[in-house]
């Protein structure tokens, strides 16, 4: 599957914020943005350039896109699927981006990054609703219940990752069972419910240009 290779500590410093993509590196003093908070190339350390209304919707759409793993094509196919059903499509763009499995799996804390949820996926360490798992893109609904296979309780990963979950929180939509290695997605996100700011109406803005 195709994805991003470009160097993740210089996609944060293009978008001057943190798109925790290094997992607990971005959270320790080794973080580029702690380091050297300003854009990649030799020109960089002059100045942000004052960016027009495109190029403010354009950023922050080249920052979800880096935050959630995504390429163009697969973030341009979720627009599209929100402009189909009834509501707010802001609200239910970030609904469709927040509900995949990989991220469920990042935000329940089962893993330090979303790639590394992904890679936790594709190895099918994962069950929903009792049924094997192994598509990151997977879209899960209020009700749908993740657990953790068997066979795969027994790796290293999952043993050590029981000692050090009791410090993890996750967001109120999803329901964790940090002993049982399950989660529970209670409720469809609400903005207010994001990690990481992203503004929802610029990209929705950028795409009806």
């Amino acid at each position: 599957m195709a994805r991003n290779l470009n160097p993740q500590c210089k996609q944060c410093r293009r978008e001057g914020d943190k798109l925790f993509l290094r997992g607990e590196r971005c959270l320790s003093s080794k973080c580029a943005i702690v380091k050297r908070n300003f854009p990649p190339g030799m020109h960089a350390p002059k100045g942000k350039p004052k960016l027009s209304g495109y190029g403010m919707q354009l950023r922050e759409k080249q920052k979800a896109k880096k935050i959630y793993g995504l390429l163009e094509r697969q973030f341009s196919n979720y627009y599209k699927k929100a402009t189909k059903k009834e509501g707010n499509t802001a609200e239910i763009f970030m609904q469709l981006l927040e509900t995949r499995m990989d991220n469920v799996v990042f935000r329940a804390g089962f893993a330090s990054s979303r790639q590394l949820a992904r890679q936790l996926v594709n190895h099918g360490h994962f069950q929903v609703n009792g049924k094997r798992c192994d598509i990151p893109s997977c879209q899960l609904k209020a009700g749908e219940k993740i657990t953790v296979k068997n066979s795969a309780l027994k790796k290293k990963y999952w043993q050590e990752l029981l000692k050090t979950i009791e410090n993890k929180e996750a967001p109120g939509w999803l329901v964790v069972d940090k002993k049982g290695l399950s989660i529970t997605v209670k409720a469809l996100p609400m903005q207010q419910d994001l990690k990481q700011s992203i503004a929802m109406n610029l990209i929705i803005e950028y795409y009806s240009r």
